[in-house]
């Protein structure tokens, strides 16, 4: 039986506020042991999962955008799977959608690297590479009232909404759930899978997955209703992983 971890990063493996993963280190080191891959499932961009994944000592494919590609280590850099829509026609059609429901917004698209920096308490270096997006456009709404309006105008347009820790997205016909699927297909079977998130837009993830691990946050009781089967955490961010994986895999032999 091989087994994979699928998990989110922010507010997940990374601590919501500092981007610490110390905590969950004694976790890592036991998936190493066993030789168990955790592949990143995240809304981060390539360039940001690439640094992490490095600081983490993950060599394993990896998921970016919200699904909107996977990217899967090789001899000569990556084999690269698409599915998402391409970053400047979401930031088109979000425009067009802020103005037909008159909701304002705020995206990557539009915010310097300061800015971006600003609002994801990162340092300068960090929000850079979060700005290169290539599937996935986050972005704030600046009239929250105005929020089932935007989103029925994005679903006008033949595209997707979700929510993160932080920001709304707008994404093509992508998600976590659907990547997640095909690279279990990408491992030889049989696969048992376990999915760890903790924001609204991991909801996808956890369905595809056999095991699924809510980490507690805010969003908690929203995503249990929609994954009735999932397991919340003690502890939120980093903690909350590290309690999820040695409970599943700290005493047993594999």
């Amino acid at each position: 039986m091989q087994h994979l971890v699928f998990s989110d990063m922010d507010g997940t493996i990374l601590d919501h506020d500092t981007y610490s993963f110390e905590p969950a280190r004694p976790a890592l080191a036991r998936l190493r042991e066993v030789q168990i891959p955790v592949i990143f499932t995240t809304s981060k961009t390539r360039a940001e999962t690439e640094y992490w994944r490095h600081a983490m000592d993950c060599p394993h494919p990896f998921i970016v955008e919200n699904g909107g590609a996977a990217f899967i280590p090789s001899n000569h850099g990556y084999r690269i799977i698409e599915w998402g829509t391409p970053y400047s026609a979401l930031v088109a059609a979000l425009q067009r959608a802020a103005q037909a429901s008159g909701c304002p917004v705020r995206g990557f698209a539009s915010m310097t690297v300061a800015q971006v920096a600003e609002a994801c308490a990162l340092p300068l270096d960090m929000a850079a590479m979060a700005a290169r997006r290539e599937y996935d456009e986050p972005f704030q709404v600046l009239d929250p009232s105005r929020t089932p309006a935007l989103a029925a105008a994005i679903a006008a347009e033949g595209l997707r909404t979700t929510q993160g820790g932080r920001f709304w997205h707008i994404t093509g016909a992508n998600d976590k759930g659907l990547a997640v699927q095909a690279l279990q297909r990408h491992y030889p079977s049989p696969v048992r899978s376990i999915g760890l998130g903790d924001g609204l837009n991991d909801v996808p993830l956890l369905l595809a997955c056999d095991i699924a691990v809510i980490i507690r946050s805010p969003q908690s009781d929203a995503i249990q209703q929609r994954v009735p089967h999932g397991a919340v955490t003690q502890h939120p961010g980093p903690a909350g992983w590290n309690e999820a994986i040695l409970s599943l895999f700290g005493n047993r032999p594999l």
